[in-house]
Order: C-alpha cells, then sequence, then structure tokens
C-alpha cells in the first residue's frame, strides 16, 4: 500500500478546474493508497464548521466517501483552513493532525508541515499568523454571525494578494536556518506545501544524507506525492474532461 500527500489545492467556488481535478483525484488515485495526507490549505478560505457553501459540501461529501472506504484521511491547517475544527472532522471522516508532526514510514520518521512556519523571512505574516492561532481570537472570530466573518475573510484574501504582489520571492519561501533547525533534531526528510514551488531538494547537512519536498499547488495543475516502497515520487494529473486548464488565477499562499 501507498501513501499520497497533496498540499495546497485552495478550493471554492471559482476554483472550478481545481474542484473537479480533486474530486477525480478522490474518485480515482486515492482509494489505492493506505493513506492521503492533506497538508493544509485544502480551501481557500474556511469560515468556520457551519460554512453552508455547497462546493465545499461537495467536497467534504467526497472525502467522507474516501474515508467510509476505508482509507486513512489527515488533515492539517494551512494559512487558509486553519479553522477547521472538530466539525469538519465528523463530517468527512478526517482526522486533523498538529502541525508540525512527525509521521513514520518504515522506521523513517518524516516532518509533515503546511510549511507557513519555515517561511519565518517574511515578518508581517508571521505576526498575522500568531494572532490568528490563538484560541482567544479563534473563539471570537467564530462567534461573529457567518456573513461577518465571509465579508472579513475577503477582506483578508485581498490584503494577502496585495502582499504577495508586493513581496520579493525569497521572503516568501523557506528560511535556510529554520529548515536546518529541523535537520539538527535528527529529522532527515521533510514533506511540506505552503510555497507553490514543487520540487525534491535532496542536500548533505553535517554529513548526512537529507531530503526536503515542496507539494505543488492547483490552480494550474493538479499533483502529488506518491509514497511507494520507501521511493518518493511527485506526480501530476491528468486535466478531467470539461476542467478548463489555466482558467483560475493563481491563489496567493
Amino acid at each position: 500500500m501507498t501513501e499520497l500527500f497533496v498540499s495546497d489545492l485552495h478550493l471554492d467556488g471559482q476554483s472550478v478546474a481545481a474542484n473537479e481535478r480533486f474530486l477525480a483525484f478522490l474518485a480515482q488515485e486515492a482509494p489505492q493508497a493506505r493513506v492521503l495526507y492533506i497538508l493544509g490549505d485544502l480551501f481557500e478560505a474556511w469560515i468556520g464548521d457551519d460554512d453552508p457553501d455547497p462546493t465545499k459540501a461537495r467536497i467534504c461529501d467526497a472525502l467522507r466517501r474516501l474515508t467510509d472506504r476505508g482509507v486513512g484521511c489527515f488533515v492539517l491547517h494551512g494559512n487558509r483552513d486553519f479553522l477547521l475544527g472538530e466539525g469538519f472532522a465528523a463530517r468527512t471522516g478526517c482526522r486533523l493532525l498538529p502541525d508540525p508532526v512527525i509521521a513514520t514510514f518504515d522506521t523513517e520518521p518524516v516532518l509533515l508541515t503546511h510549511g507557513d512556519a519555515l517561511c519565518v523571512d517574511d515578518h508581517p505574516y508571521q505576526e498575522l499568523r500568531t494572532t490568528v492561532r490563538d484560541p482567544s481570537w479563534q473563539t471570537r472570530f467564530l462567534n461573529l454571525p457567518l456573513p461577518t466573518r465571509e465579508l472579513l475573510a475577503n477582506q483578508v484574501r485581498r490584503g494577502s494578494q496585495a502582499h504577495t504582489s508586493r513581496t520579493v520571492p525569497y521572503v516568501m519561501d523557506v528560511n535556510e536556518a529554520a529548515v536546518n533547525a529541523v535537520w539538527r533534531t535528527g529529522i532527515n526528510r521533510i514533506i511540506h506545501g505552503h510555497t507553490h514551488r514543487p520540487g525534491i531538494h535532496p542536500a548533505i547537512f553535517e554529513g548526512r544524507s537529507v531530503e526536503r519536498i515542496v507539494l505543488g499547488a492547483w490552480y494550474e495543475q493538479g499533483s502529488y506525492l506518491l509514497r511507494a516502497s520507501g521511493q518518493y515520487e511527485l506526480r501530476e494529473l491528468n486535466q478531467p474532461p470539461g476542467a478548463a486548464a489555466g482558467a483560475e488565477a493563481p491563489a496567493s499562499r
């Protein structure tokens, strides 16, 4: 059996092609796996488990069909859907994991993370992240009326897009010292998303082989990481019928 990893799907009512790609993935590739890991930003925004959005309902229903088939599904919070809660977990059969988390594959410990916590050079974002991950802030936000939460989420999205457009690229990538701090713990492999820069990055750190694997975003091309027989491979998905390639603008991180 295999493990699959995805991140940064940014699904919502406007991401028609990505929605169809993911639904096809859940129906075709995912049932062949032992476990599916979603490493954050499954949704472009999640304003609470009471969100009635029909697109999100379709995704949740498809996840439930997958978990009902016996495939384990583990979800980390991203910077867009950090409010996923126990209602989402009960609805989908998914299990929410802390970020970061260490998973063990064939005795090898692997660090799984959304990746935004490694981008420490982006100081304004890190300040915002600290604020919105505070439980008291989240409680206050979730107690607001749904229309107010929708309005605030849209304002944050526009602010994020503006911040992305004016920030130099290296600031939004992982910080080398932050990655090295992980290697010093004895971990030899990191899997993350967030940066929208998919690739496999082997390196030598203090005389040992290490590897950082970055998952791709789904706004242009669906992709996933396959782990089978101890080997890791990034794969792209075929375009499902009826989904227009390139129809969606890149989502801000």
